[in-house]
């Protein structure tokens, strides 16, 4: 009993990897997913089950956060940071079922381009959160957030410069509305990474 309402540092790190490793999948099955450049009912039902694994990963989080008193940081930064991460998950999740629906084929070599970006700052996000098992290699965490920064600036170029050829190259409304929010929902998975970069930056402060 004593172990279960006074869980070890390790346990809520083991499910922080849990839960950024699924947004790691996430990110992978959307840049095939771009690369093929269709939705199939496999891939989509991939992309839903890494949803749901997430959201899982996340409930674990906040259930062992409301039972527990010792916490290896900020009660309001691990649910933050949990919260922050399943965004991650969600937004993907949203992109893949909006091209679902908006009937998306061929490819898009500007989506592509998006979801390598996509690719590499889940990926960074990942090794800064693993990090803060070992803060004293705050170095390497240091390193992985600024990664995400870049990418998150890369993103904002290449959103501005795809929407400015899409309104100027496209003429069907219809295909000028699916790509502007496809494109837009791609630019806001990179602003969440950013946002669990921040705080993981935020934490490393705290327990400099």
């Amino acid at each position: 009993m004593i172990f279960k309402l006074f869980p070890t540092e390790f346990s809520f790190f083991k499910l922080f990897n849990e839960q950024v490793n699924y947004a790691v999948e996430a990110a992978h099955c959307f840049k095939e997913i771009a690369s093929k450049g269709e939705v199939d009912n496999s891939s989509l039902e991939r992309m839903k089950h890494l949803e749901h694994q997430g959201d899982d990963a996340a409930h674990a989080i906040i259930s062992q956060l409301n039972k527990c008193f010792i916490t290896p940081f900020d009660r309001e930064d691990i649910h933050a940071l949990t919260i922050e991460i399943d965004d991650i998950n969600d937004m993907l999740n949203t992109i893949v079922s909006r091209m679902k629906i908006y009937k998306i084929s061929g490819v898009n070599k500007r989506l592509v381009e998006f979801a390598s970006v996509i690719d590499e700052s889940v990926r960074a996000v990942a090794k800064a959160v693993k990090g803060l098992n070992n803060t004293k290699n705050s170095k390497s965490i240091t390193e992985a957030c600024e990664e995400v920064n870049r990418l998150e600036n890369v993103g904002d170029s290449m959103r501005d410069e795809f929407l400015a050829e899409l309104f100027e190259s496209e003429k069907d409304p219809f295909a000028v509305m699916k790509w502007k929010d496809i494109y837009q929902y791609a630019e806001t998975v990179l602003d969440i990474c950013e946002d669990v970069a921040h705080k993981v930056d935020s934490i490393l402060v705290k327990h400099a």
